[in-house]
C-alpha cells in the first residue's frame, strides 16, 4: 500500500536516458511510492502513439506529485508569452498523467551569463533579469509566477518553485519573497539539497521554514564547492551518499519543520545514468529508507 506520509518518490532524472515506461517499471518493481517525471518524457510517450488512458493505466497506483519543468520563469516580452504557452502545455501533460503539479525554475540556465564581461562576450545568450535591481527582479518573477499559478489552477494543479543556485533570487529567503509577492495559494517550494548548499543555505536555515510552504524535497548530493559560479554538471556528478553533504543533517532539518510529504531521488551522476538503472534505483531507495524512515 502506498504511504501517505514521507513518500519515497523515484525521479526520472535517476535514469535520465530511459523512457517513461522504464521509469514506471523501476518505480513499481522496487516499491517506490510514486514517480516524479518530466514533461518531455510524458510527451514522448504520447507522441509515440500511446493514449492518455494508456498513460494513466501505466501510472495507476503510483503517486505523481508533479512533473518538470518550466524553465526561465522570469522571461519578459515575447519570451514571457512563450513561457506562458509552455506552462499551458506542461499543465496539459500533467493533467493527462494525473499529476498534482508542475515545477517552475528560474534562469538563466547558461552559467556563462554570470562571467565577467558576459554581455559583450556572449551577446546572444539569454540574460533574464540579471542586469536589473533585486527588487525589480522579485516583482517581475512574482508576476510571472502568479500568471503560471493561475494557469495551473485552471487545471486543478499547483506550482512548485525551484530557484537554480547560480541564478538571481537563489536563496530560500529570496524564494519566499517571490512567493509572498505572488499571492497565490497554489504555489509552494521544493527543497533541493544541492541548490540549497551551493546557494549558501544550510540545514539550520531549512529548519526554520514553514512546513506549509514545502511541497517536496529533492534528496541529492554534491562534490566539494569552493565558491563562485556553481557548475551543476561537474558538482552533481556523484552518487548520492558519496558526496560531501551530510545528508542525514539535511533530512533531519526538513523533518524538524514537521514536514512529512514526498522525497524524490534526483540524480546527475553520469556513470550511474549509464549503469543498470534498476540496481541504481534499488540503492537509492535503500539510502532513502535509512535517512528518512528510520
Amino acid at each position: 500500500m502506498t504511504r501517505t506520509e514521507n513518500q519515497l518518490i523515484y525521479h526520472s532524472m535517476a535514469s535520465r536516458p530511459n523512457t517513461l515506461a522504464i521509469d514506471i517499471a523501476i518505480a513499481r518493481s522496487l516499491g517506490f511510492d510514486g514517480l516524479e517525471t518530466s514533461g518531455p518524457k510524458i510527451a514522448a510517450f504520447l507522441e509515440a502513439g500511446f493514449s492518455a488512458s494508456e498513460l494513466k493505466a501505466r501510472l495507476d497506483g503510483l503517486a505523481l506529485p508533479g512533473i518538470g519543468f518550466l524553465i526561465d520563469l522570469e522571461r519578459q516580452g515575447e519570451g514571457r508569452r512563450q513561457m506562458l504557452r509552455e506552462a499551458e502545455e506542461l499543465c496539459a501533460l500533467a493533467s493527462a498523467a494525473g499529476a498534482r503539479g508542475i515545477e517552475a525554475i528560474t534562469g538563466p540556465l547558461d552559467i556563462r551569463v554570470f562571467e565577467t564581461g558576459a554581455a559583450e562576450r556572449y551577446p546572444h545568450l539569454y540574460r533574464g533579469l540579471v542586469d536589473l535591481p533585486t527588487d525589480i527582479q522579485l516583482d517581475l518573477t512574482a508576476a510571472n509566477l502568479q500568471a503560471v499559478a493561475d494557469i495551473a489552477a485552471s487545471h486543478g494543479l499547483l506550482v512548485y518553485l525551484e530557484a537554480l543556485s547560480w541564478t538571481p533570487l537563489n536563496t530560500m529567503d529570496a524564494q519566499l519573497q517571490v512567493i509572498d509577492r505572488c499571492k497565490r495559494d497554489n504555489v509552494r517550494i521544493v527543497i533541493d539539497f544541492w541548490h540549497s548548499y551551493t546557494s549558501g543555505d544550510t540545514p539550520e536555515r531549512i529548519a526554520r521554514l514553514d512546513k506549509a510552504l514545502i511541497y517536496g524535497v529533492h534528496l541529492c548530493d554534491s562534490l566539494p564547492y569552493a565558491g563562485g559560479i556553481p557548475n551543476e554538471p561537474v558538482l552533481r556528478d556523484v552518487p548520492t551518499g558519496q558526496g560531501v553533504l551530510d545528508l542525514q543533517s539535511w533530512v533531519d532539518a526538513v523533518k524538524s519543520t514537521g514536514y512529512a510529504g514526498w522525497w524524490s531521488c534526483e540524480l546527475f551522476c553520469r556513470r550511474q545514468h549509464q549503469d543498470d538503472s534498476f540496481a541504481v534505483a534499488r540503492d537509492l531507495k535503500a539510502l532513502m529508507e535509512r535517512l528518512i524512515l528510520r
